[in-house]
């Protein structure tokens, strides 16, 4: 009885495993619907947009343009706030004198 259970066992578990080893059978281009055809095609194109923004943003990300306009702003008020306070001066020497 024993010997019996341990080759059903055996057998199950062999066929378990054969039957997942199954090779998907290949399907012919004349046998794919209209609709998968342009679906794999919009997939296509969207995986290659995706692809292409990420190159730029990487691209971006590189040139550091964030820290660059930073740089720049602050410069560009330390230069206003001093030109500012230069007119600011000659307006009030020019009104109280």
């Amino acid at each position: 009885m024993n010997k019996l259970l341990v080759i059903t066992v055996l057998v199950a578990l062999f066929a378990l495993s054969a039957e997942s080893f199954r090779v998907p059978r290949q399907v012919d281009e004349e046998e794919q619907g209209t609709i998968t055809k342009i679906t794999d095609t919009v997939k296509s194109y969207y995986a290659g947009a995706v692809n292409t923004a990420s190159e730029y943003l990487e691209q971006i990300k590189g040139l550091k343009l964030e820290e660059k306009a930073k740089n720049l702003y602050t410069e560009t008020s330390n230069i206003m706030s001093t030109y500012l306070g230069i007119a600011q001066d000659q307006l009030y020497h020019i009104f109280h004198h």
